[in-house]
């Protein structure tokens, strides 16, 4: 006969837990689902960050990416999904994707707004597939707790406007250098 022991027993239950998720079925978000969390995400930034909806209104176009997860030690990724609207209408579904190598580690949950204030640098964005930050487009960073509340007509000079909001965790040492935007068929 077989003794049981605690130490079996969870790792048992352990092994178990792990294989039924490794097992289970990944969920791809429709278009639906992208959509209410880009409407919340979009409510919070309004509401959170000084500027933004002025900046928005002024803006050839709007990306928000609602929930961006990014963790690791050294070798570090990230990935969201959002929707990108001209007004209120959505044109385009858009991923990002980044991976990273160096000093970092942690990992940490976050949205993204990206505001395209001219036309071209919109358009740039729509035809190129793997469009990226500070490679195909200068872009100025917001602070979401300070720097976004002095965006008036006259501070607005750059063609593309990032802002970091709602964070949660921590990582130390991360940047979205090297971050691509993709589209994404739903």
């Amino acid at each position: 006969m077989t003794q049981f022991t605690r130490r079996g027993l969870l790792a048992s239950g352990g092994v178990a837990l792990l294989a039924g998720a490794a097992c289970a079925p990944i969920r791809t978000p429709t278009a639906a689902d992208i959509d209410a969390r880009v409407a919340t995400s979009k409510s919070l930034l309004f509401s959170t960050v000084p500027g933004t909806e002025s900046l928005a209104s002024r803006a050839s176009g709007l990306l928000i990416i609602p929930n961006i997860v990014e963790g690791g030690f050294v070798l570090s990724g990230a990935y969201g999904e959002g929707a990108l609207m001209i007004g209120d209408a959505t044109v385009d579904y858009m991923s990002l994707t980044a991976a990273a190598f160096g000093l970092q580690i942690g990992a940490q949950r976050y949205a993204q707004a990206l505001f395209f204030m001219t036309p071209e640098v919109l358009r740039n964005f729509r035809v190129t597939d793997g469009w990226e930050l500070g490679v195909d487009a200068e872009f100025a960073a917001l602070d979401a707790g300070a720097g976004a509340a002095g965006i008036s007509t006259r501070t607005v000079t750059n063609p593309v406007y990032s802002v970091i909001y709602g964070q949660s965790g921590l990582i130390v040492g991360a940047s979205l250098e090297g971050a691509k935007y993709s589209r994404l068929i739903r």
